[in-house]
């Protein structure tokens, strides 16, 4: 008796789920009341979610770069140091016309680095690129300049 109350229930609950599947099929296929097709999405939200995207925006804007790495192949401190600097990364545009150095101050250093490399393994073969030019040079994590769109 009780094998066959089960039988039954699992009968009674696939012939029910699958009308309530029809249903909503069936539901989902009617075109709105314009009569073109097109259905139409609402979406309700708290209002502290626009607010909440907006200082998020905002706070994007005044960030001036991007978490990545760089590789640094100088680093001085002294009377000539800037004039040092500016050398070496002329040198480096001259060799590397299609990349930038950027020339920083951090007290009391005067540093070289080159590239905008997006992950570390970018930035290491690069690197390997240039060891034979600037024996010195690694890589450090710095904040890079937003990629260009392609």
């Amino acid at each position: 008796m009780k094998v066959i109350l089960r039988t039954f229930a699992i009968i009674v609950s696939f012939i029910s789920a699958g009308q309530y599947a029809a249903a909503q099929i069936s539901a989902a296929n009617k075109p709105d009341s314009s009569g073109n097709g097109q259905g139409a999405v609402i979406i309700h939200q708290d209002a502290r979610v626009d607010s909440i995207l907006q200082m998020h925006i905002a706070y994007n804007k005044q960030q001036k770069g991007i978490d990545g790495y760089r590789i640094q192949i100088f680093f001085d401190a002294g009377n000539n140091s800037l004039n040092r600097a500016t050398a070496v990364a002329g040198q480096f545009q001259l060799l590397f016309p299609g990349d930038t150095a950027y020339i920083s101050f951090s007290e009391p250093y005067y540093k070289v680095r080159v590239g905008d490399f997006r992950t570390r393994l970018d930035a290491e073969g690069f690197l390997q690129e240039i060891l034979p030019d600037f024996p010195n040079a690694f890589v450090i994590k710095d904040k890079i300049n937003y990629p260009k769109p392609e």
